[in-house]
């Protein structure tokens, strides 16, 4: 092994995903010398699939909005958001010639719909500070000498080196989507240098579901509706939006978000079910008197042509069957008994979860180093000194609509300017 490359560096930074182009760039501009490491060939992997390819940059809303979508403990970004929040980074890719929209749900896009604009972009302001980027370089070690960082052992297919530095910035994401670096070396890094590491879980996760329902509505997708997490029997989540049907059981944004809770409540062996809304508007007397007033009003039609009146043509033969109701009867031979089992089927839509795709298809990682490990005004290690940590490789996470990009931005930002500024 080399005992050194021969070159030293104010900062490094350790993976080149959303905090750690912004660590590295900003950390330059502060006036450091950078280098960025990143194992894979290329800078951004991740980044290029958020969004499924469009890439949600950041939520438009007020940080004290922010808190509520962030777990466990959002108020430890009350600096990093101070520092750098959602105008900042949007200014940023404006500068750099991305130009951006707010969509529904206060959720900001790039005009193009190109992740790939946004990582160039990233990649563009970065390197104009001179930092160095090296690619397929993997960490195998951090280099701490007397309680503080001294630099960093590094490894690739052909040799084996230190690489001296006065502070280095963790950003190596958590363990989601795998396939695009994210493998959680972040994590072997932290507890190297004493750090705990809080239980890891994939989050915004698609569910699967029992039987066959799901698949039959495969592609349809509900807008309006309300999901409801039943955990042995007790409501404990819910949340109103949107959803889709796949063929391996539920997704959507509602979806993803309860996830976070599903997957918690199945690691403890509990049983978790998902019941949907379809008529959220209504309580069971309003859809009750609905369903017989048009019962009333078109009695000699078929009952598959009424229930068009009430779903989406793709749901009627799955709730047919489901209610065990001849669809080519006349309206008006639907008695009130099967006409209240059809109220309570829209009210309470129901499907037993079975699992769970894992850190392969979840978009982010639940868990990660404490929060009260680290100083919230620099992302610095509270057990190393001028060791700092950036984005998911943390213990926070949130809910779908660009929260957790902004997270990796603003603790990329705090982190490259503390680390430009520590001393030696």
């Amino acid at each position: 092994m080399k005992k050194s490359s021969g070159s030293s560096y104010n900062v490094i930074v350790i993976g080149a995903g959303a905090s750690g182009l912004i660590a590295a760039g900003h950390a330059a501009r502060c006036g450091a010398k950078v280098l960025l490491l990143e194992k894979m060939s290329r800078e951004g992997r991740k980044l290029l699939i958020t969004g499924k390819g469009r890439c949600n940059i950041t939520h438009d809303a007020p940080a004290g909005e922010y808190y509520r979508h962030i777990f466990p403990n959002g108020r430890f970004l009350k600096h990093a958001f101070h520092s750098f929040f959602a105008p900042d980074i949007i200014h940023l890719l404006q500068e750099e010639g991305v130009e951006v929209t707010t969509e529904r749900g206060k959720r900001v896009f790039p005009v193009s719909d190109r992740a790939a604009d946004v990582v160039e972009a990233l990649k563009n302001w970065m390197k104009k500070g001179n930092v160095h980027v090296v690619c397929n370089k993997r960490v195998d070690e951090l280099v701490i000498e007397e309680g503080q960082i001294r630099g960093v052992r590094v490894s690739d297919t052909a040799s084996v080196e230190e690489i001296r530095a006065e502070s280095v910035i963790i950003c190596t994401g958590g363990k989601s989507y795998p396939a695009t670096g994210s493998t959680g070396d972040g994590y072997a890094l932290a507890r190297q240098a004493g750090h705990h590491v809080s239980e890891i879980q994939p989050a915004l996760v698609p569910l699967l579901t029992a039987g066959d329902v799901a698949g039959r509505l495969q592609g349809l997708g509900l807008k309006n509706v309300r999901a409801v997490v039943w955990t042995d029997g007790k409501k404990t989540a819910e949340d109103f939006g949107e959803l889709m049907f796949a063929h391996y059981g539920l997704t959507g944004p509602i979806i993803l978000t309860l996830s976070r809770q599903v997957v918690q409540k199945m690691s403890e062996g509990r049983q978790v079910e998902i019941g949907i809304d379809l008529k959220p508007a209504l309580d069971e007397k309003k859809l009750d008197n609905r369903l017989l007033r048009d019962i009333d009003s078109h009695g000699k039609k078929q009952i598959e042509n009424v229930f068009k009146m009430w779903l989406p043509s793709k749901l009627i033969p799955v709730f047919l069957d489901l209610l065990n109701i001849d669809g080519k009867k006349p309206c008006n031979q639907m008695g009130a008994k099967d006409r209240r089992k059809t109220m309570l089927l829209m009210k309470d839509f129901r499907f037993r979860v079975t699992g769970h795709p894992g850190f392969k298809e979840a978009i982010i990682t639940a868990g990660g180093v404490p929060t009260t490990e680290i100083n919230s005004r620099t992302m610095e290690s509270k057990l190393v000194k001028n060791l700092y940590f950036a984005g998911e490789v943390i213990d926070l996470d949130a809910d779908t609509g660009g929260f957790n990009l902004q997270i990796a931005f603003s603790t990329g930002w705090l982190a490259g300017q503390s680390a430009a500024s520590a001393p030696d």
